[in-house]
C-alpha cells in the first residue's frame, strides 16, 4: 500500500490539508483532478508560490498531491497549500528541514484581516468629513 505524508497549512482564513503520495505529479484538489495546480488556482504566480517547497527540494513531479482546501480566496489558499506541502515534506524526510527553514517555508504567516469597528467604514477608515 502506498504511504501518504500529510501536512496542514493555514493562511488568512484558508485551511489546506495536503497529502503527498509518491507518484508522478498528479494533482487532485477537493476531489477533482487537474493537470497541474494551475488548473485550480488559475494564476501562475499563485501556482509557483504554492509549489515552491517541492521546487526548492528538487522533488517536483515525484509526488501525487491530494489537497483538501477551503475558506478564503485563491491567494490565501495558495499560501495554505504551500505550508501544507512543506510540512508534509518534513514527514517524508526530516533532513529537508534546514533547506525549507532557510527559505522561510515552515513559518505560518499569522497576518489576519483586522475586524471592522463600529462608527468606521472599514477597520480604520473613518467616514468622510463634511463641514456642511
Amino acid at each position: 500500500m502506498a504511504e501518504y505524508y500529510m501536512g496542514t497549512g493555514r493562511r488568512k482564513t484558508s485551511v489546506a490539508r495536503v497529502y503527498l503520495k509518491e507518484g508522478n505529479g498528479k494533482v487532485i484538489v477537493n476531489d477533482k483532478e487537474y493537470e497541474d495546480l494551475n488548473g485550480y488556482l488559475e494564476n501562475s504566480v499563485w501556482t509557483l508560490h504554492a509549489m515552491e517547497p517541492l521546487k526548492i527540494t528538487g522533488l517536483e513531479g515525484s509526488f501525487d498531491l491530494v489537497i483538501r482546501v477551503n475558506g478564503g480566496g485563491k491567494s490565501g489558499q495558495a499560501g495554505a497549500i504551500r505550508l501544507g506541502i512543506a510540512r508534509a515534506l518534513l514527514q517524508y524526510n526530516a533532513d529537508l528541514r534546514p533547506t525549507l527553514k532557510e527559505k522561510g517555508l515552515l513559518t505560518r504567516d499569522s497576518r489576519m484581516v483586522e475586524r471592522k469597528k463600529y462608527g468606521l467604514r472599514k477597520a480604520r477608515r473613518a467616514p468622510q468629513f463634511s463641514k456642511r
